[in-house]
């Protein structure tokens, strides 16, 4: 795994990103309730911060809790709640060491199906389906992890070029489009929200 990525819009995190599929991983993991480029310039904050030049496994699973929360708590913060997505961060490198051995490509390299590859996504500990099939999506889209059926596996973020996700994100233009998508969307559901309100005070 060696590609260029654009998900951070910041050439030191994005170049980590690219080389690192932990950091690929931690940053889909700290991909919410943040702005994207923070969430995903957040591994590379954290490796340099454990005075390292990627993500070890083994080393986060056996931080000691407190100092690793403290470490992602350090202005600038790595995520708006640091001592929950330390934990959470922990949690996934220590189901990695368990079932991986520590090794996050391990998660797909040789995978047969999308379908597979969408379960084994599904059961690391803090994604859920939705941010399963955005990093599948992101696996097919750019870092050439196809297998059979992974378009399909990855629902409506694997359509070509849907501008939904980070899967499709390879620039500032194409941030801004899933920037927009996201904004309609969340429009979207706050209307459907509010005129669900209104028919159940009218009735």
């Amino acid at each position: 795994m060696n590609v260029t990525l654009h998900l951070a819009q910041d050439p030191e995190a994005d170049e980590l990103l690219g080389r690192s599929p932990l950091a690929a991983l931690t940053g889909m993991l700290l991909d919410q309730q943040i702005p994207m480029e923070w969430a995903f310039k957040g591994p590379a904050t954290i490796a340099r911060r454990m005075g390292a030049e990627d993500l070890d496994a083994h080393e986060i699973a056996a931080y000691d809790p407190e100092e690793f929360a403290a470490l992602l708590s350090e202005k600038p913060a790595v995520h708006r709640y640091p001592g929950s997505m330390a934990g959470r961060i922990q949690q996934l490198c220590q189901y990695l060491v368990e079932h991986y051995d520590g090794d996050a490509e391990a998660v797909w390299r040789g995978v047969g199906t999308g379908r597979e590859l969408l379960r084994r996504l599904q059961e690391l500990p803090g994604f859920g389906k939705q941010k399963a099939q955005i990093f599948l999506a992101l696996l097919g889209k750019q870092l050439g992890v196809r297998p059979e059926g992974w378009r399909e596996a990855a629902g409506d973020y694997g359509e070509p070029k849907s501008f939904r996700s980070v899967a499709d994100i390879t620039g500032p233009e194409s941030l801004a489009r899933v920037r927009a998508h996201k904004q309609e969307t969340k429009a979207a559901a706050k209307a459907a929200k509010a005129a669900k309100a209104t028919g159940t005070a009218g009735a």
